[in-house]
């Protein structure tokens, strides 16, 4: 195989075990050695106060690449790689891999299911039963029994990333992941117009809900961290605050490579969701009442105002929720605070976006030396929330105040649903994050 790569190394350049080899056998192609920035940034508009200043210049930063066209910075605003968590970046004809995130296609999704609320209390071993059962949490998560779903009958071979790890995704399907994602039952609380905006017929009151957050597990970090390499790679002239904003343009086999890819871990994120959802309504023997989902880290083609008129861009949303007007999304707390079924205002400057949850205020280094669970236990039972597993790294302080992140995007969305969890679990302390 060795042989193979020294004979013909320009074809081995994208094989996912020797393109580093391949890539170094090659003789130099030549580029830029000099990076020049926009004269003018992409204009980029901020929700909300006191936010990271890291987040703030990575915002700033990714406005001067050339193929940046418009930006929007969510309230939720983090520090992340390349682009902030909470970011929202328009490009023309450019995918930004690092700009989707490392988690292609995270997702929230919210099952109301016709049991009685009571359940939380009276049934509760019941429920803590199901979750334990039928998801499993941790980067290493497996069933050795695979789920069956249409999107393992798809094209994996649209990359040699997912072509060559279809069997892991298969395995995986139906797991939760680590870091901030979650399974957790609680109560909804439909505003008047939820059944209005949603189109599902839940009168006034309050239903048992379940809902998770987790995206394409292995296989889409895997897709994420290849193709980020390799965009770098044909970027070599970015200095180094920009190096993880390399972009591969769409109209290059990389490009569609990895739209393909991502637009697969998509689908195989919802395909996840769906599996976790299924299997535990089937365990508790209960039916689907309503069902709503969405998409983050994700980009999308879609129609934008730009300073050279009305366009088709890409959109990436890291860490952000769609909000087009009348979109439907769910934007969770912390473990002890409440998640908000919203409905997009279609806010143009935002780029039809809003945040994706309350967003981190600490490391998660710097919460495990601060915090303790003696602590933490106290103010879940104060606030009725039963923790099956969770790492320190998790607990509520370590996020903002999700109704003061509300409030700064009043114009964004508006609220149609409150869902408060009860019954919690996350992966087990000291499994490294996915987020």
């Amino acid at each position: 195989m060795i042989a193979d790569v020294i004979a013909d190394p320009d074809a081995h350049r994208r094989d996912p075990i020797f393109g580093e080899l391949a890539e170094a056998l090659c003789p130099a192609a030549p580029s830029r050695t000099t990076f020049a920035p926009r004269p003018q940034p992409a204009p980029w508009t901020q929700w909300g106060h006191d936010l990271d200043a890291n987040a703030v210049q990575q915002m700033a930063n990714a406005c001067q690449l050339p193929v940046s066209v418009r930006g929007a910075l969510m309230p939720d605003a983090h520090l992340g790689y390349g682009l902030p968590i909470g970011g929202v970046l328009a490009t023309d004809n450019a995918v930004i891999p690092y700009a989707v995130g490392v988690d292609i296609a995270c997702r929230m999704k919210m099952t109301v299911l016709d049991l009685t609320p009571n359940a939380i209390t009276g049934q509760t071993d019941r429920l803590v039963h199901a979750i334990n059962r039928e998801t499993e949490f941790g980067i290493g998560a497996k069933f050795s029994r695979p789920h069956q779903h249409p999107v393992m009958d798809e094209d994996w071979s649209v990359s040699p990333i997912t072509q060559r790890h279809k069997d892991k995704a298969w395995h995986q399907l139906g797991t939760s992941g680590s870091g901030n994602h979650f399974v957790e039952f609680g109560i909804l609380s439909p505003a008047s117009d939820f059944a209005r905006a949603t189109g599902f017929d839940l009168p006034p009151g309050q239903y048992l809900a379940l809902l998770s957050h987790s995206g394409s597990r292995g296989t889409g970090a895997l897709v994420a961290g290849y193709y980020s390499r390799l965009a770098m790679g044909l970027r070599p002239e970015l200095p180094k605050q920009l190096r993880h904003l390399a972009w591969l343009e769409l109209d290059t086999q990389e490009g569609r490579e990895y739209w393909a890819a991502m637009s697969l871990m998509g689908r195989y994120a919802a395909a996840n969701h769906a599996i976790i959802h299924r299997m535990i309504a089937r365990h508790l023997k209960a039916d689907v009442l309503a069902d709503i989902e969405n998409h983050h880290n994700f980009a999308w083609k879609e129609t934008h105002h730009t300073p050279q008129g009305t366009r088709e861009v890409i959109v990436h949303r890291k860490g952000a929720t769609p909000a087009a007007h009348r979109d439907i999304g769910i934007i969770p707390g912390s473990m002890a605070s409440p998640a908000y079924i919203v409905r997009g205002r279609g806010s143009e400057p935002a780029l039809n976006s809003a945040s994706h949850g309350a967003g981190r205020v600490m490391s998660r280094k710097q919460a495990k030396l601060t915090f303790t669970w003696s602590d933490t236990r106290k103010y879940l039972d104060e606030r009725g929330v039963n923790l099956i597993t969770a790492g320190l790294d998790e607990v509520p302080w370590v996020y903002k105040n999700i109704d003061d992140v509300m409030r700064a995007q009043r114009d964004l969305v508006e609220i149609i649903g409150r869902f408060d969890p009860k019954i919690v679990k996350m992966a087990p302390p000291g499994e490294k994050p996915e987020d």
